[in-house]
């Protein structure tokens, strides 16, 4: 049985991480999706959120499950039988980073194999962060999201930029 593990913060998921999702299950027996915390990150959406909505995102998806972690993606591959790491690349930068860190996966775990998954070309410019920061802004990017993700971002940015209003006018008084 091939088990492959898809590590991300997924803050938020896109379409372009569906769509590497929904390759990798095609492909292999089964995908472990992980929400993972990214300690030099900030988080718009909490772990337990974001598990929530990759389920949803997924929930088609027979022989997908998600789950959360902490820690090195080789003892989470280890703890849940994982062979193959999935990795996806948007473009050179990607492969630089994802090509040291697929070194360093495997010196810790010299059985640790990424097997990494170009992005399709109308995916190749996101980012979660450039997302965010074009809805921020008042951008539509709701062609790049689930419906369910794209509505929790509108809800959260619009909650945030209240709370800074309100914020704003506690200082001014």
């Amino acid at each position: 049985m091939k088990i492959a593990l898809f590590p991300g913060t997924f803050d938020p998921l896109t379409l372009g991480h569906l769509d590497l999702i929904k390759r990798g299950s095609a492909l292999f027996d089964q995908l472990a999706v992980a929400v993972m915390t990214n300690e030099s990150k900030k988080p718009l959406f909490t772990v337990d959120e974001r598990v929530a909505q990759v389920k949803e995102a997924v929930s088609g998806l027979a022989n997908v499950s998600v789950i959360t972690a902490q820690g090195l993606t080789v003892d989470l591959m280890n703890k849940i039988g994982a062979d193959y790491l999935m990795r996806g690349l948007r473009n050179t930068e990607d492969f630089r980073y994802e090509r040291d860190i697929s070194a360093m996966n495997n010196y810790l775990d010299d059985q640790c194999e990424t097997v990494f998954f170009l992005a399709k070309p109308e995916y190749q410019h996101l980012s979660s962060s450039l997302l965010k920061e074009v809805t921020a802004a008042g951008g539509d990017i709701s062609a790049y999201l689930p419906a369910n993700i794209n509505a929790a971002l509108k809800k959260r940015l619009e909650e945030r930029q209240l709370m800074q209003v309100k914020e704003s006018n506690e200082k001014t008084r």
